[in-house]
């Protein structure tokens, strides 16, 4: 099936609902599926963003900024997932307590229209279990049931002339702590500020992962010579000590999404 069937698909079933809230982060899927939504249901749609402290503020003015470019109608809301102790204590089922505090909140201010994620084929591998809070629920995932994968949404993207056709992925804050490591706002804050401060040297692609007072910092390969190397190396390690970690480290396998899933793996290996 071509990505313009699957694009027509997509189509259809919006079209077929009396209304609908997409979950809208910023990044290109749920982007893309705002933007089609937008497109099918126009006023009977509505973007909205969750604004709590695991959402980076760059990103927060990123997703403001094109839902005012696309002119569609858009929403802010808070969401206390660092009030649920089952988030905090950032055990494997972390991404299910947060996504239960969204799916929650949209269900409660939007009891009659259905709600939407950016979720696609792509996403079907992965350990991922906020999709269990949002099956739960009866949220809908149209990009994965017109079977379009990330590449084609990335392609679909450039050609609608979406800006985020090639943004790198960017999963919420909380996904760069550790596994065991309790997620605090101060914690978030700190990889937010870090991660900041290496997109203004240049990088795009980039994590910096929170293992408690050691940061390690992920970037694609190409990128660890120049991030090793003074005075690059110096200003980096300065910076991050200077937020609170201890040891500043610099990952040789280089930028990886869900890299912190891997000790996961591990365990499972472990245990069979």
């Amino acid at each position: 099936m071509t990505s313009a069937t699957k694009l027509t698909r997509l189509r259809d079933i919006l079209g077929a609902l009396d209304g609908a809230v997409v979950a809208y982060s910023g990044g290109a899927d749920s982007a893309f599926l705002a933007d089609v939504t937008h497109e099918v249901l126009g006023s009977r749609s509505e973007a909205v963003t969750a604004v709590s402290p695991s959402l980076a503020p760059d990103e927060r003015d990123a997703a403001r900024a094109l839902a005012a470019e696309r002119g569609w109608r858009h929403r802010e809301i808070l969401t206390n997932e660092i009030e649920r102790p089952e988030y905090v204590r950032n055990e494997a089922d972390r991404c299910y307590h947060c996504k239960s505090e969204l799916f929650d909140v949209l269900t409660a201010m939007f009891p009659d229209g259905s709600i939407l994620v950016g979720t696609n084929v792509d996403d079907t591998g992965d350990h991922r279990p906020g999709g269990v809070a949002a099956t739960e629920r009866g949220v809908r995932a149209p990009l994965l049931e017109a079977g379009l994968t990330k590449e084609e949404i990335r392609a679909l993207s450039r050609e609608r002339g979406l800006a985020t056709w090639d943004k790198p992925a960017s999963a919420c804050l909380a996904s760069r702590i550790a596994y065991g490591v309790e997620v605090t706002a101060e914690r978030l804050d700190r990889v937010g500020r870090a991660e900041s401060f290496l997109r203004s040297l240049g990088l795009r692609e980039l994590r910096v992962r929170d293992h408690g007072d050691l940061a390690r910092i992920e970037v694609p390969t190409a990128e660890v010579d120049r991030l090793a190397s003074d005075p690059v190396r110096r200003q980096v390690a300065e910076f991050l000590r200077d937020l609170g970690f201890a040891y500043v480290t610099l990952d040789l396998e280089g930028f990886r999404s869900g890299s912190m899933n891997a000790v996961l793996q591990i365990r499972r290996n472990g245990s069979s």
